[in-house]
């Protein structure tokens, strides 16, 4: 179990990410490069008593990370980098913006997509069905039930509801004053024994755990250029990232990070 002050100290960290979200949903708008974007980020970390716990982030065998938040457009699932291109945000562009701060020593870690300034009706409903992933996902992460429930939840709700797919290999995880912890979160059920060995260990009261549905129009395939970073769809179609930062509780999961719903699906 958390501490009080653990928690309190937990629950600022995630309001600190809400609050960038926050700043970039006014922010945001056509014709901004990834890099100004990363600079905002930065700028509104420093107001909040913050650092990123992405820039400079390792992983063995790979560079570090190089920006303070991950910018993915479109196809790019996850991991995108400020310098990736140059070219500007377009309208239409899908744009999921991973935060995660370090705050007092502790961490907040979510993410949401935009949709910059109108699309098509693949791209409204690609934004609905993160949402709502994130949201039933969340209620499933029921004290004593084991983390499978989430991954059913999400899965049903993604693939079987709207006709999307989840992408394979990549996931939620525990965190709190370290950015990865176990355990790892699963979007969907296992295909085989072994596949996911965290399956039937349980919520228990004081987790803290950050959930991401990473959903694509066609394909469970991701594919990189031989680094952690940017990943992207198998087959080149689009995509949108949700997370949310959640404490386990005796009465239930408290999504630390709910206000994010109500931040606007289309900006600029």
């Amino acid at each position: 179990m958390l501490s009080k002050r653990d928690t309190e100290l937990a629950t600022a960290a995630a309001e600190c990410v809400v609050k960038t979200h926050q700043a970039l949903s006014t922010f945001l708008h056509e014709g901004q490069t990834l890099a100004q974007v990363d600079a905002f980020v930065e700028r509104t970390l420093t107001q909040l008593n913050c650092t990123s716990c992405f820039l400079g982030y390792k992983v063995r065998g790979h560079p570090p990370f190089p920006s303070h938040s991950c910018l993915s457009l479109n196809e790019c699932v996850v991991h995108g980098t400020h310098d990736m291109h140059a070219e500007t945000l377009a309208e239409g562009d899908l744009f999921s913006i991973d935060i995660g701060v370090r705050h007092h020593g502790w961490i907040g870690d979510a993410a949401w997509t935009y949709l910059i300034k109108s699309g098509d009706d693949v791209a409204h409903s690609l934004l609905r069905c993160g949402r709502e992933s994130l949201r039933v996902g969340i209620a499933a992460m029921q004290p004593g039930r084991p983390l499978i429930d989430w991954a059913r939840a999400v899965q049903n709700c993604v693939e079987r509801d709207y006709g999307f797919f989840l992408v394979r290999g990549l996931g939620g995880h525990g965190y709190g004053r370290t950015l990865h912890a176990p355990p790892f979160v699963s979007n969907v059920v296992p295909s085989y024994p072994g596949e996911w060995n965290e399956a039937w260990k349980t919520f228990q009261p004081g987790m803290l755990i950050a959930v991401e549905p990473m959903i694509a129009v066609s394909t469970t395939e991701i594919v990189s250029n031989g680094t952690a970073w940017p990943i992207y769809t198998g087959d080149g179609s689009r995509s949108v990232h949700y997370e949310a930062d959640v404490l386990i509780t005796s009465e239930g999961p408290v999504n630390l990070t709910h206000a994010l719903f109500d931040l606007p699906d289309i900006v600029g």
